[in-house]
């Protein structure tokens, strides 16, 4: 006997633990527990469904470069003796800009004009000995046909000639080589002149940065100035995978930066970086911006929108009305007649300033944009908006009001 009551209260309890599972089991899966205010009303907020043009906006920061930038540096090694120009300076093509000690080289020409000088009087002199031996080779060799002359005398007259043709020859060299010289002297003085020079013709460009100051000894190479074009600039911007296959040349794009955050300016996508790089998983993306009032700098940060799609007449909600119900996507209809709220699985499209397009279904009416997470399919409702007014405060003063206007009467 005693066993059976064990054994009954061992299943009782079983039951029991069973029943409190199969209640907690409920609750999680949406559905409430007898006995709950699982149906009660719930308070939320609502926005109307619209119609309204949307667009598809990517946006992006990056910074300024100038359009080119080259070093000023000199060929050859000296002492800087002027510095013609400095920081913020515009320059012509081929405008002077630095000067070196050209002393050294002075005299190195006048020596090498020394020298030349010297190989043209040489080559004249063995040119006249050329022409003398030529005409006694000629005599040698008629005589000899006469048989006034030995074959011997003939051929010491040819071998005369032919030495002094082999020395005209160095002589000729020799005097290419100290034209060569000079040439080689003038140009390493027009090297002491130290111009900007670039291939296009566009407008005057702007020195960047100055490196060195007169009286600066300088080796080949050293930088002197910096020339950049900032007529036109670059931006470069770098996007994401998401962003990579939207952007394509010649976009148009609108730019702000933080010094001149109210004022746009405009650009185009000028050239994509075929590769998306794998440590950051971004593409650089250049951008041309026109600049011929110099207003925008090199190394501005800036923010940059480009357009990739729009959308007229497009049905858009707000972004917070997007709900997720039973691992589905969608928002929730109120029914302001039934208060009532209705689970739509919708298909959204583009997001712009926490507004959302809506693809499908076609909806209408108006949608819950708070207190999603208490509701479910056919949830009763409460809009505040309808809600007749019951505050204490208020029947107070209706009362006050009805008072004096029974006095006025």
């Amino acid at each position: 006997m005693r066993r059976a009551v064990v054994f009954s209260s061992l299943i009782a309890l079983v039951l029991l633990l069973a029943w409190q599972i199969y209640q907690r089991v409920d609750e999680q899966a949406g559905k409430p527990s007898r006995g709950k205010r699982g149906d009660a009303p719930v308070a939320v907020e609502i926005a109307h469904v619209e119609k309204q043009i949307i667009q598809d906006i990517g946006e992006f920061t990056g910074t300024l470069f100038p359009n080119s930038r080259f070093i000023v540096a000199p060929k050859i090694s000296g002492k800087l003796k002027k510095l013609l120009v400095n920081i913020g300076d515009h320059v012509e093509n081929g405008q002077l800009v630095a000067v070196l000690e050209d002393e050294e080289y002075v005299q190195q020409l006048r020596q090498t004009e020394a020298a030349l000088e010297v190989a043209k009087a040489n080559l004249e002199a063995i040119q006249k000995g050329l022409q003398l031996a030529k005409r006694e080779m000629e005599r040698a060799e008629l005589l000899s046909k006469r048989q006034v002359y030995s074959e011997q005398q003939r051929d010491t007259a040819r071998a005369r000639y032919n030495d002094q043709e082999a020395k005209y020859k160095v002589a000729q060299a020799n005097l290419i080589e100290k034209q060569a010289a000079l040439q080689t002297t003038r140009i390493r003085i027009s090297y002491t002149q130290i111009r900007a020079v670039w291939e296009d013709k566009g407008p005057p460009r702007i020195v960047g940065e100055r490196f060195v100051d007169a009286g600066t000894l300088l080796n080949v190479n050293t930088p002197i100035a910096s020339i950049l074009d900032i007529s036109n600039l670059t931006a470069v911007i770098h996007v994401t995978g998401k962003d990579y296959f939207k952007i394509q040349p010649g976009q148009q794009v609108s730019l702000s930066t933080a010094a001149t955050s109210t004022q746009k300016y405009q650009g185009k996508v000028l050239r994509i970086a075929p590769l998306i790089q794998e440590t950051s998983r971004e593409a650089r993306v250049e951008i041309e911006v026109p600049n011929p009032d110099e207003t925008l700098k090199p190394g501005m940060f800036i923010r940059a929108s480009i357009q990739f799609d729009e959308h007229k007449n497009a049905t858009v909600v707000p972004s917070n009305a997007i709900a997720t119900y039973q691992n589905q996507t969608g928002v929730f209809l109120a029914d302001l007649e039934k208060k009532q709220a209705q689970f739509i699985k919708v298909e959204t499209g583009i997001t712009q300033n926490r507004i959302v397009e809506i693809l499908q279904p076609e909806l209408s009416g108006n949608v819950i944009t708070l207190g999603q997470h208490l509701l479910r399919n056919g949830s009763s409702i409460i809009v505040p908006a309808l809600q007749p007014a019951s505050s204490p405060k208020k029947n107070k003063g209706d009362k006050a009001q009805k008072a004096r206007s029974s006095k006025q009467s």
